[in-house]
């Protein structure tokens, strides 16, 4: 049995459109474990929501996933039928989508929608199904519950719509709780709410979630891993206070760059230069060369491997290369043991001087 709840490995997706073939997940890889929540963060178009979509196959009908696998303990849904795949969306696997005002149906009332949800992944009867909505949208905080359940979804404010979304994607107790966008629709006050009340649910239900998200002011305190993504591929990933503190990626400095804190409240934000990639269009070396101030030749045609930057953290960019390759330089020159090198910066020289990259037992 696979040691992890949920394994992404190497995730192609595509789009056919009427222009060509769009590449929205290049190369997508990751592992969640039960109980831990796991961040990924980037721009509109950058292959996130995609990368939720896919793991749920949930895509539209142009879309496919073209390579890869999702391992969910230790088998590959990829290869599975509809029907096995209707049986995990919900019992193992939940979304929450970024809209409840048009993911709920306007014609049906919040307690027909829920009670749905619940007979169809449950053996419940009416009364029963009846039941458990109340006490999920008790779980979720909505007030009055029996008197919610009568309610049609324009009845409640944009904040009660999304506990409501809550409740239905916790129906059945999922595994894996995914989060696309939950707050975007949201104003400020309410998403501090929507968020704690995740949070609260994560450590009172022991599921894993995946939150998906453009603003990494959201998941700067709930997750236990982030991934930076632009370009349908990750250029960085790592724990919080790696990617806050030591940004290893242009675009996630960038990122950081553009969010007001008290440290810049009286200068002008930075805005990322350019416009978002075209994915019909991927460049050979890196997405994000175009935009990046310190592009160098290599990055326009090749495209960077992930590289240990520090304790559990890894980025793909050039820079890095030349960063520890400069400190490898310095260690050898000053008489460090090669192995001690290797251990410390991943480099090291063979026999002929060229560089050899093998990752350091300190970083693994």
């Amino acid at each position: 049995m696979s040691e992890h709840l949920l394994s992404v490995k190497d995730l192609h997706t595509s789009f056919t459109t009427d222009n060509g073939e769009v590449r929205a997940v290049n190369g997508v890889s990751f592992n969640l474990d039960a109980g831990k929540v796991l961040g990924i963060v980037g721009e509109s178009g950058s292959g996130k929501s995609v990368t939720a979509y896919s793991i749920m196959q949930i895509l539209a009908e142009n879309g496919r996933i073209t390579g890869g696998s999702v391992e969910y303990k230790g088998e590959d849904i990829t290869k599975w039928n509809k029907k096995q795949m209707a049986a995990f969306r919900g019992k193992c696997c939940s979304i929450i989508f970024q809209d409840p005002m048009t993911s709920l149906n306007p014609v049906f009332s919040i307690g027909n929608q829920l009670e749905e949800a619940i007979r169809m992944h449950t053996d419940k009867n009416h009364k029963q199904a009846r039941e458990r909505a109340v006490e999920l949208l008790t779980l979720v905080g909505v007030n009055e519950p029996t008197k919610r359940i009568k309610q049609y979804p324009f009845e409640l404010s944009g904040g009660m719509r999304q506990r409501v979304m809550i409740a239905m994607a916790l129906a059945c107790e999922p595994d894996i709780l995914i989060a696309d966008e939950p707050t975007t629709a949201l104003d400020v006050t309410i998403q501090a709410q929507i968020l704690e009340l995740m949070q609260d649910l994560q450590k009172k239900l022991g599921m894993a979630i995946i939150m998906v998200t453009h603003d990494l002011g959201v998941i700067a305190t709930m997750c236990d891993e982030i991934i930076v993504m632009y370009g349908g591929r990750v250029c960085e990933r790592g724990t919080a206070d790696a990617i806050f503190y030591e940004p290893a990626h242009e675009y996630t400095k960038g990122l950081l760059r553009s969010i007001p804190n008290i440290n810049n409240s009286k200068e002008r934000l930075v805005p990322i230069a350019g416009n978002p990639i075209n994915l019909l269009n991927m460049p050979s070396g890196c997405a994000f060369c175009a935009r990046c101030d310190k592009a160098m030749k290599v990055c326009l045609d090749s495209i960077p491997e992930e590289r240990w930057v520090g304790k559990d953290h890894l980025a793909s960019c050039w820079l890095n290369d030349l960063a520890l390759k400069e400190k490898a330089e310095k260690m050898l020159s000053a008489g460090a043991p090669k192995e001690e090198v290797q251990r410390e910066t991943g480099w090291t020289k063979d026999a002929g001087g060229e560089w050899v990259y093998t990752c350091g037992t300190a970083q693994e």
